[in-house]
């Protein structure tokens, strides 16, 4: 992926939702302009989730998601049914598309029941406006994507349910000023992906350029001749979590470190969860049940962080026999009532909305959250330090003793 190009967890995802054949992926290809979902007469052509990263106007860059009819009650529906609800967890807004000509029904009324459990915004639309002659009746706004009517008010309608979010600072923005450095530390090992940076370093080096600063990228072996080469101590080292321990010891301490998940975790909106979840690892017993998850897939190397460097830190810091779990991708554990800690990866891959969810989804059954970089810092003896360039964490773990 380009540095030009926004990756898709960084986009607005719409969700378009409803029951078989209520014209739904007809109402997803008017708004796109795109033959984006299949369309047919009969009933139930959508069976697994379609997902397109475009640009929308008046919106900007989205991911349009078109779903399974939600009413499908066969065996193979329920299937296509569970995919719907996946899809509900990364929706920022939801488009509930019925068929204007029939009343509301149990489908749409359940929709409408998850869409205000998660809290989010939604519209409901009335396609099939060309049949008849109703109107907006203040329920449903009526369109027709069969002639385009309402079509192009339906996205600025869509466009209020979004509030554009601030996300300035919200990376390292607040962290470093216009003319300071800033070295970034980015291993080169079998796990880099060839000819490219893995997202959060992207991200990163964009946000120093936006902020002014300069970015200096060395790998851990080169670290300490370039600290030394500087002509002017830098404002922060950014490192890659799985060394953090060597940079800890190559960079001076009047040099604040912190790395690239522990960044993400604040972007994402759950570091406060990460650090207080992070005290359970001092804990673990013989025998206590560790899931650790990953947003994205991806091939496992020998040395891979999730399955092998994580789960031996882990061992060898409590000193304890673990049942450690793993998943990746969109699958996430059900059960979490099952476990004593999740400690997850940066979220890059995943939406702000499908991260929280996940955090929710742990605190709600008891179970510390934290991710890899707060893990790792803490099972490192380094925390405190790579928490010093957010100080309300650092005022949160003096507070928690």
């Amino acid at each position: 992926m380009g540095l030009n190009s926004t990756p898709s967890s960084e986009r607005i995802h719409i969700g378009f939702f409803g029951r078989t054949n209520a014209g739904k992926s007809s109402v997803v290809n008017a708004v796109t302009g795109q033959a984006l979902s299949v369309v047919s007469s009969a009933a139930g052509t959508t069976t697994d989730p379609v997902t397109k990263a475009m640009e929308l106007l008046p919106l900007g860059p989205v991911v349009i998601m078109d779903t399974a009819g939600f009413d499908d009650d066969s065996e193979l529906g329920a299937l296509r049914v569970e995919r719907t609800r996946q899809v509900l967890e990364r929706a920022d807004c939801a488009v509930l598309v019925t068929d204007i000509t029939q009343p509301l029904g149990d489908c749409e009324k359940e929709l409408i029941a998850e869409f205000e459990k998660r809290e989010i915004p939604f519209i409901i639309v009335g396609n099939k406006k060309d049949l008849t002659d109703a109107l907006d009746d203040g329920e449903r706004f009526a369109v027709s994507a069969k002639t385009g009517e309402n079509i192009y008010e339906l996205k600025q309608k869509i466009g209020t349910l979004i509030k554009q979010k601030d996300q300035t600072g919200k990376l390292v923005g607040d962290i470093i000023k216009s003319g300071e450095l800033a070295v970034l530390v980015v291993p080169i090992d079998k796990a880099a992906p060839k000819g490219r940076l893995i997202l959060p370093q992207q991200m990163v080096i964009r946000d120093i350029l936006e902020a002014g600063g300069c970015a200096v990228v060395v790998r851990e072996s080169e670290l300490e001749q370039t600290l030394g080469s500087l002509g002017k101590k830098p404002a922060v080292v950014i490192t890659d979590s799985q060394v953090f321990g060597f940079v800890n010891k190559a960079v001076p301490k009047d040099i604040r470190l912190t790395s690239f998940s522990i960044i993400m975790a604040r972007y994402k909106g759950f570091l406060e969860t990460a650090v207080r979840g992070a005290a359970a690892i001092s804990g673990l017993k013989d025998g206590s049940r560790v899931l650790i998850s990953e947003g994205c897939t991806h091939h496992r190397q020998c040395g891979d962080i999730g399955s092998v460097k994580l789960p031996a830190l882990l061992k060898k810091t409590t000193g304890r026999e673990l049942e450690i779990s793993l998943t990746s991708g969109r699958s996430f554990e059900d059960e979490l009532e099952r476990f004593d800690l999740v400690i997850h990866c940066g979220g890059c891959m995943l939406t702000e909305r499908d991260m929280q969810n996940r955090m929710r989804a742990a605190v709600q059954k008891g179970v510390p959250f934290t991710n890899y970089g707060v893990a790792l810092a803490q099972m490192n003896g380094i925390l405190e330090r790579s928490l010093e360039v957010f100080p309300d964490m650092v005022k949160l773990l003096h507070s928690e003793g």
